[in-house]
């Protein structure tokens, strides 16, 4: 059972390897909402990630015996390195099994603590299975990364820091994957406080718990795709999942395009980088219909690779129209391309890259395709640009970019 001496002790125990991630108050994301909204980064742990808590926490509850054994567990990351990290702590043998679409720095992160790493499965349910039949074989312990009550345990210390610091919280956001962060926030706040509002907050394409809840009971989902890879689970945990019916009060679902924005947001804003499923409750933020309230939103995670990273910024900028591609055709003579380079310029747009095609048209005389790539300030700048190039007689069509 999840009671408040079982949080108490987990506290006591893991406040012994944690770093102490105080709240940021964001006056721009406040600003934004019109809440006043703090971030709680977990993306500043040891790890780069809140899971941390949770593995330590269980593999402390285990008998000498269960430890000498090995551990092992399934993860997409995040939980791979914090199982892998309490291990070296307490000088035992760790194995982690990884889908072979986990980030190149989560399997690197993780075997830098000294764990075995198994790349298998396209999602975490197919390493996990995988997981299982290595435990059986050579009988190493189980450590499941959330249906877990004493990994679940283990997160919920991180409700009793947000209330400990911010006593008059109003509602909590947290990522969703499986559900142990989950169960363990929203159980701990509401024993804490019952009044506290809990969000949960899943991707559009990997709603497993809203689906479980609307349902009444588990459900696996055919397929997930998303690039909040850290909470790509197709199945919800059982032993969790009560808690979660009873505890969280509304679950809320993010787009892709979303963390794409929430990026950028607390890059330019914040200076911080968070993985795509620690963004998820900062763009749940847009999705919460209250004003006036106090908001913590939990940033899960931090690791990211940097092809990742560069990949985000890219579509962020794109989508903005901080970046923009844009086709004119114009006739094949010299002078032709100085005279638009001067019109953006007059606009002060700032030329990426140019690609000229001759072989548009047969006539080349008569017109050329420019495909111009420009940097603006945003989408005022960017039409003030496009409307330079018609009044020059030009008729710019939108392109799709290709950085």
């Amino acid at each position: 059972m999840l009671t408040l001496e079982k949080f108490e002790e987990a506290t006591e125990r893991v406040n012994q390897v944690i770093l102490e991630t105080k709240l940021v108050y964001s006056e721009y994301l406040s600003e934004q909402t019109g809440n006043k909204v703090y971030l709680k980064p977990e993306n500043m742990q040891f790890t780069g990630a809140y899971k941390v808590r949770g593995a330590y926490y269980k593999i402390s509850t285990l008998s000498e015996e269960e430890r000498a054994k090995g551990l092992i567990t399934a993860s997409a990351g995040n939980h791979a390195q914090g199982v892998a990290y309490a291990a070296k702590l307490f000088g035992v043998k760790a194995t982690i099994v990884m889908p072979t679409t986990t980030p190149l720095m989560k399997v690197n992160r993780t075997k830098s603590y000294g764990a075995e790493t198994v790349l298998y499965g396209n999602v975490y349910d197919e390493a996990c299975n995988h997981a299982y039949q290595l435990a059986e074989e050579y009988g190493y312990t189980f450590i499941h990364p959330f249906d877990d009550l004493d990994v679940a345990a283990g997160q919920g210390t991180i409700a009793m820091e947000i209330v400990k610091e911010l006593p008059t919280v109003d509602y909590i956001l947290v990522p969703i994957g499986g559900g142990g962060l989950a169960t363990g926030v929203s159980t701990l706040a509401k024993l804490l406080n019952p009044k506290i509002k809990v969000i949960g907050v899943e991707p559009a394409n990997a709603n497993c718990m809203q689906v479980s809840i609307k349902n009444k009971k588990v459900t696996t989902l055919p397929n997930v795709s998303t690039i909040a890879d850290g909470t790509a689970v197709k199945t919800p945990g059982s032993k969790i999942f009560s808690y979660v019916q009873k505890n969280i009060d509304e679950i809320i679902t993010i787009e892709d395009e979303e963390l794409i924005v929430a990026f950028l947001d607390m890059v330019e804003n914040h200076k911080m980088i968070v993985e795509n499923s620690g963004l998820l409750t900062v763009a749940a933020l847009k999705h919460l219909d209250v004003k006036g309230k106090k908001i913590v939103s939990i940033l899960s995670g931090g690791n990211m690779d940097v092809i990742t990273m560069s990949s985000i910024v890219q579509h962020g900028l794109i989508q903005r129209d901080r970046i923009f591609t844009v086709s004119v055709l114009l006739p094949d003579k010299p002078g032709e391309l100085v005279r638009v380079a001067d019109i953006i310029a007059k606009q002060q747009g700032n030329v990426i890259k140019l690609e000229h095609n001759q072989f548009v048209s047969i006539n080349r005389s008569a017109a050329v395709e420019l495909c111009i790539t420009l940097e603006a300030f945003g989408h005022e700048h960017k039409e003030q640009i496009v409307e330079a190039l018609r009044k020059n007689g030009y008729d710019p069509k939108f392109v799709r970019p290709n950085p």
